[in-house]
Order: C-alpha cells, then sequence, then structure tokens
C-alpha cells in the first residue's frame, strides 16, 4: 500500500511540471543554432521579425515568410524557393524557453499522404 501510495505521488507531481515558455521574448531578434551536415558541425544565423524569416548559413541568404498561430507557434514558407521541396510549408513550435534561448520542434506544415510526418527539434540561442 505504501508503495502505491508513493508511486501515485511521484506520478502526480511529474505531470505537473510544464516548462516554462516566454515566448513572446523570442518572437523577434537575431539567433544563432548548430546543425550537421554530413558529420560537421556548423552553425547557422537568421533574424525573424513579426512577418519575415531571415536566414545566413554557408554564404547564402533566405527569405522566408512568418504567419504566428498563436504565441508559441507559427508557420514558415520560403518566398522564393528554388524547388518543389522549398514550396512546402513549416510549422514550427516553441518548446520551452530559457533567459536567452528556445527549443523547437518543426515539421511540414501538410503532412504529405505517402510519406512519415518528421518531426525534428533543434535550440536557438538569442544574439540580439
Amino acid at each position: 500500500m505504501r508503495f502505491l501510495f508513493t508511486t501515485l505521488l511521484l506520478v502526480l507531481f511529474t505531470n505537473c511540471y510544464t516548462p516554462e515558455r516566454n515566448c513572446n521574448d523570442f518572437k523577434t531578434g537575431t539567433f544563432e543554432f548548430t546543425y550537421t551536415i554530413n558529420g560537421v558541425e556548423k552553425t547557422g544565423r537568421f533574424t525573424r521579425t513579426n512577418d519575415l524569416n531571415i536566414d545566413y548559413y554557408e554564404n547564402t541568404i533566405d527569405t522566408a515568410s512568418v504567419r504566428w498561430i498563436n504565441d508559441c507557434e507559427f508557420i514558415m514558407k520560403k518566398l522564393h524557393p528554388k524547388n518543389k521541396s522549398e514550396e512546402k510549408a513549416i510549422h514550427m513550435k516553441i518548446l520551452s524557453t530559457t533567459k536567452n534561448s528556445y527549443v523547437f520542434e518543426y515539421k511540414l506544415a501538410v503532412k504529405d499522404p505517402y510519406k512519415k510526418n518528421n518531426t525534428e527539434r533543434g535550440v536557438a540561442k538569442k544574439i540580439n
């Protein structure tokens, strides 16, 4: 009986934890993130305004529109796609925040019926 009571309390307190999400602090600004291509870790940078996202990576600049769904989620769509894959909108969601960074996940905004829905995670650090 004591074991059951202890387990129930542990589960109750674990389920009550919600991560900090001050998403409004990260709606606009300049951010850095790391990504890996072919085993090589690289750093990317982007600047986001209320309606634009400008990416700077590997000596290229890419611009996308931003449409906020709520304080912590938005849809991003490239303004000048180079192929069919780049035409697809991305759903971004801020999962948790700290003082100067946030954890996010992203996936295609519209599920492709012929592919598995792939969700990725990352961390962006606010630099300005």
